[in-house]
């Protein structure tokens, strides 16, 4: 299906582009830690702190789309796609647990502001801030940013750190020209503040995944009237949307049809249907026909019955 292929295709995209940030961001990491430890910057120091999660995270991001690639086996019948999203909690929590050691940091430097190198200071950031706008970039013009969670993570985690050089250089011309100490600490906990948003984002919308939530992008009352519409099809019950990974969405419900409609008919009901859901951005479709002697009183989303021991179930 064409659907395939360009979904491979933005994938190779965004692998080359993750390789080249992570090189790109790696080097100067490396570079802008030095730095921060010789000026003696906190906002440097942090700075190359959210550098090396940057790293980190554009590893696990290639790590991640390395082995989604692998395919489905007996015990993995989905693949390792959901490794994607594992990457994306990974990410997520990690920046929470930068911010708020920054945090920490900072306030400690509050009360007591030494003396910081201005002038590598104010250098190292200017540098710091064109290699992040280069790596933004790239992953904006040659990567999914926008659909793609492992991805949109990475990316967060640039837009970040390029916040955090624009931190640095103001704090540095404000320690040269007025002689404000403060200002390097208070730089990095606004970067700290930043981070800490982006983690929560990445892992919260992670999480939903996980937890098999509906997609963000899928109106579900739509999809139960685009099906309840169709041609054939009375009602529908135990529905269930959720994501596999990022762009792959998958559905399944049972159909209640008319008792005289035909294998054939019912196909071509299927595939009709399949063909409009993909468009809605479904992906992977799985539905159940049966006709009205069959159907059961049921809701259209699955209940969960409790108290399985007795023999009256209710309904939450």
């Amino acid at each position: 299906m064409g659907h395939n292929h360009s979904h491979s295709h933005a994938g190779e995209g965004n692998k080359k582009v993750l390789l080249l940030s992570f090189i790109i961001i790696t080097t100067y990491m490396i570079i802008e830690a030095i730095g921060g430890f010789l000026t003696n910057s906190l906002a440097l120091i942090s700075d190359a702190g959210h550098m090396l999660s940057d790293s980190i995270s554009l590893m696990i991001a290639l790590i991640a789309f390395k082995l989604s690639e692998r395919a489905a086996s007996h015990s993995k019948t989905f693949g390792y796609k959901r490794f994607e999203i594992l990457a994306a909690v990974l990410n997520g929590v990690m920046l929470v647990l930068i911010s708020l050691y920054i945090l920490f940091e900072a306030i400690q430097r509050f009360t007591n502001p030494p003396e910081v190198a201005t002038t590598g200071m104010l250098s190292i950031s200017i540098i710091g801030l064109l290699v992040n706008i280069v790596v933004a970039w790239l992953m904006m013009r040659n990567g999914d940013t926008e659909h793609n969670l492992n991805m949109r993570g990475a990316f967060l985690h640039v837009i970040s750190d390029m916040l955090g050089s624009v931190g640095a250089i103001i704090a540095a011309i404000l320690i040269m020209y007025f002689g404000w100490g403060w200002a390097d600490p208070l730089a990095s906990v606004i970067v700290a503040i930043l981070i800490l948003r982006s983690g929560y984002y990445v892992t919260r919308d992670a999480i939903h995944v996980l937890m098999e939530g509906t997609p963000t992008n899928i109106d579900i009352k739509e999809i139960i009237a685009v099906i309840e519409g169709t041609k054939g099809i009375h009602a529908i019950h135990d529905l269930h949307i959720w994501s596999i990974t990022s762009g792959l969405n998958a559905l399944s419900c049972h159909a209640v049809v008319d008792s005289h409609i035909s294998i054939a008919e019912s196909e071509t009901i299927l595939r009709d249907l399949e063909h409009v859901l993909e468009h809605k951005g479904i992906t992977h479709v799985t539905i159940q026909m049966e006709t009205m002697q069959h159907k059961h009183d049921k809701e259209v989303l699955c209940q969960i019955k409790s108290e399985p021991n007795h023999e009256h179930h209710h309904h939450h």
